[in-house]
């Protein structure tokens, strides 16, 4: 019996050929990267290809893997207190972060609001792209439902600050750290790191060598919500570091 495929049939069948391939590569991400160190980001070649295709062949986006325990307690405790707050509760997900984002989103069409955890911004630095879609979102839910699942708090917490973006081409921590304070992440002061946590809402526009006022603003009160979370001892306790 001869069977014919039709167009929509073959279509079917090249997405679900898709769907495995991509499944079995974020699989394998998330178990390989759960004790290997991260060589490189979604988002650091998604950088570094529209850098050569704009002809800008001197830019190189890179970072330098160091574990936790070659990073400032100051550095987690900064983008915690920046970023996600309830990290070392949650399951991937603020629920109620979502619930006052999308309000504000439906008063606010102009100034649109995230509520992306720590783990969410993980998923999508690691394994997608940049930009906001529905497409995105919903690989980015499944991703953080499987390093939630896989990896701790405490190695979500290292690949995320090993390759979150501080600056044009600055990928990680460490080399934050080196560029910005030509010092190692070890050593990082408070001031030091909730000023690189206050540039990562937009590390393109806003600048950690160059702050404005909104970005020591935000650095000053990164450090109140740093010191009212119980400052280093908020990750000790937590099993952070």
């Amino acid at each position: 019996m001869i069977r014919k495929f039709t167009a929509g049939s073959w279509a079917k069948r090249i997405l679900l050929r898709i769907v495995i391939v991509l499944a079995v590569f974020w699989g394998g991400g998330i178990a390989l990267f759960s004790i290997m160190p991260v060589p490189f980001s979604a988002v650091m070649v998604e950088r570094q290809l529209s850098a050569w295709l704009s002809g800008d062949f001197g830019y190189v986006a890179h970072s330098d893997w160091v574990s936790m325990d070659q990073i400032s307690p100051f550095m987690g405790l900064a983008v915690i207190a920046a970023e996600d707050q309830k990290f070392p509760d949650h399951w991937g997900f603020d629920v109620a972060a979502i619930q006052k984002a999308l309000a504000h989103n439906e008063r606010h069409e102009d100034r649109v609001r995230g509520a992306s955890t720590l783990s969410q911004q993980t998923a999508k630095n690691l394994f997608l792209w940049d930009g906001r879609s529905w497409l995105r979102k919903g690989l980015e839910a499944g991703l953080t439902l499987g390093m939630e699942t896989v990896w701790s708090k405490k190695r979500i917490l290292t690949v995320y600050l090993n390759i979150a973006e501080f600056g044009d081409g600055v990928f990680g921590v460490e080399a934050a750290a080196q560029r910005y304070f030509h010092k190692p992440a070890s050593r990082l002061t408070m001031s030091e790191a909730a000023l690189l946590a206050a540039v990562l809402p937009n590390p393109v526009r806003f600048k950690a060598s160059a702050p404005s006022g909104y970005v020591r603003g935000r650095q000053a009160w990164i450090m109140r919500q740093m010191r009212q979370l119980g400052g280093e001892g908020f990750m000790t306790g937590n099993k952070l570091y």
